[in-house]
C-alpha cells in the first residue's frame, strides 16, 4: 500500500498531514488526516483514532477541535479517517445527510448497492493500521498503544469498535455518541439500509447491546454530553448507555455539561481532557 501526501503543515512543533490512498476494503480512494507530534521524530508514540460524525470528512476535527496543542503536549498522534467511502462510483442518496456519503456509520454493509463499498469498520480496524505503520513508521503506536474516540455517529463508532476489539485498543471515549442506534431514527435508518430489516443483524453495531454482552476486559468509558444538544432526547439517548452500564457493572464516566450543544465549540472545550485521559491509559502497561 502506498499513499499520496496532499498537504503537510507545521503545527505545535509537529506535523499535520493529509493523505489519500487506494482502499481495497472500501473499493475506492480514501482520504485521512494525521497529526504527528514533535516527539514522533525521536521515538514511537501512541496513536489515537478520531471518528467524526454525520456530514463530516477527515478535515472537520483537524480544523475546529484545537486538538494539536494537546496532542503535542502529551506526545500522542491522532489519525482522522473520513466518515465514509467517496468517489463517483460510490453509491449515495443525494438528498439525505444521514445516509450514504458522509454517513458510513462505521459498519460493514451487507445490502446492495452499499455492500460493494461501505466497510468502514474493517477499514479502520484492519486496513488503516498497517498502512500507517508502513508509511509513517510509528510501530509503537500501531502495535501496542492505540486509543479511539469520536463524536456523535463517530462516538457510536468509537464505542462499538472498542467493545468488539478490546485486544486492539487500550482506551475509548466519546462526545455525544449515538448511544443505541437500534433505538433512534438515525440508527434505524442506517442499519436498515446497510444491513437489512432483520434487527438481529444490528446487535453488533449497538453499544448498549455490546455492553450487556461484554465479558473479560472492560474499558473505563469516558463520555461527554452537552445538555443543550438538540439531538439529545430523540437521537443520542445517553440514559440508555447509563442503564446498560449499570446493568452490566460496566465502568462509565458520563459528564453532563450544562448549556453545551452538539457543535465543535463543545468538542474544543473538552478535547484537552479527553486527550489527557487517553494519554494516561495508553501510558499504562
Amino acid at each position: 500500500m502506498t499513499i499520496q501526501i496532499l498537504s503537510r503543515v507545521k503545527s505545535f512543533g509537529g506535523w499535520q498531514i493529509q493523505f489519500e490512498h487506494a482502499s481495497a476494503v472500501n473499493n475506492c480512494t480514501m482520504r485521512c488526516s494525521l497529526y504527528l507530534p514533535p516527539q514522533a521524530e525521536q521515538h514511537a508514540v501512541p496513536l489515537l483514532y478520531w471518528l467524526s460524525g454525520l456530514t463530516c470528512s477527515d478535515e472537520n476535527f483537524v480544523q475546529k477541535a484545537g486538538a494539536q496543542q494537546h496532542a503535542a503536549m502529551h506526545g500522542v498522534a491522532i489519525v482522522c479517517p473520513d466518515t465514509s467511502p467517496r468517489g463517483e462510483q460510490v453509491p449515495d442518496v443525494a438528498e439525505a445527510y444521514d445516509f450514504g456519503k458522509g454517513a458510513g456509520f462505521y459498519l460493514s454493509a451487507t445490502q446492495a448497492p452499499w455492500a460493494e463499498h461501505y466497510h468502514m469498520d474493517k477499514y479502520i480496524c484492519q486496513e488503516l493500521p498497517p498502512l500507517l505503520q508502513n508509511e509513517f513508521a510509528i510501530e509503537g503506536a500501531i502495535d501496542g498503544r492505540q486509543g479511539i474516540m469520536g463524536h456523535s455517529m463517530g462516538g457510536h463508532g468509537a464505542l462499538t469498535l472498542a467493545l468488539k476489539n478490546p485486544q486492539r485498543y487500550r482506551s475509548v471515549s466519546a462526545f455525544a455518541p449515538i448511544a443505541s442506534p437500534m433505538n433512534c431514527p438515525w440508527g434505524e435508518k442506517a442499519l436498515t439500509g446497510y444491513l437489512g430489516a432483520n434487527r438481529e443483524t444490528w446487535f453488533d453495531y449497538d453499544s448498549c447491546h455490546l455492553i450487556r454482552q461484554a465479558s473479560g476486559h472492560k474499558f473505563h468509558l469516558l463520555v461527554e454530553q452537552g445538555m443543550a444538544d438538540p439531538f439529545l432526547k430523540e437521537q443520542l439517548k445517553p440514559e440508555l448507555l447509563t442503564a446498560a452500564c449499570r446493568a452490566a457493572d460496566y465502568p462509565l464516566t458520563l459528564n453532563e455539561r450544562p448549556d453545551y450543544d452538539h457543535s465543535y465549540f463543545f468538542i474544543a472545550s473538552f478535547i484537552g481532557e479527553h486527550i489527557a485521559f487517553h494519554a494516561r491509559q495508553l501510558a499504562d502497561g
